[in-house]
């Protein structure tokens, strides 16, 4: 998967997510990012059709890669953790917004 920190942004990837039911959910990386020492992974489920879902729905897990450059996700369960990534996650969306604007 390379340093995903430096994808390029025109470079969708996707992943697929097996879900505790059983079920395999088909994301898109929205981003990778960090907090501290930290890497955390945002990803958007697809639809059936592929495209975004548009409940506006994201997953944020925290990421790691081991010494081969394997990724793995893992759940985020303490409250003031998931306070503070959704926090970061949303400032990196209101940067991008703004970037944007002409």
């Amino acid at each position: 998967m390379g340093n995903p920190n430096e994808l390029d942004d025109d470079e969708d990837i996707f992943v697929t997510l097996n879900m505790d039911d059983g079920t395999d959910v088909e994301c898109r990386i929205l981003t990778i990012f960090d907090i501290g020492e930290q890497d955390y992974i945002a990803l958007i489920p697809l639809d059936e059709d592929g495209e975004d879902n548009e409940e506006g729905e994201v997953y944020i897990y925290r990421y790691f890669e081991d010494e081969d450059g394997e990724p793995s996700l893992e759940n985020i369960t303490d409250d003031e953790e998931s306070e503070a990534v959704v926090d970061r996650f949303d400032e990196l969306l209101d940067d991008e917004y703004y970037d944007e604007l002409p």
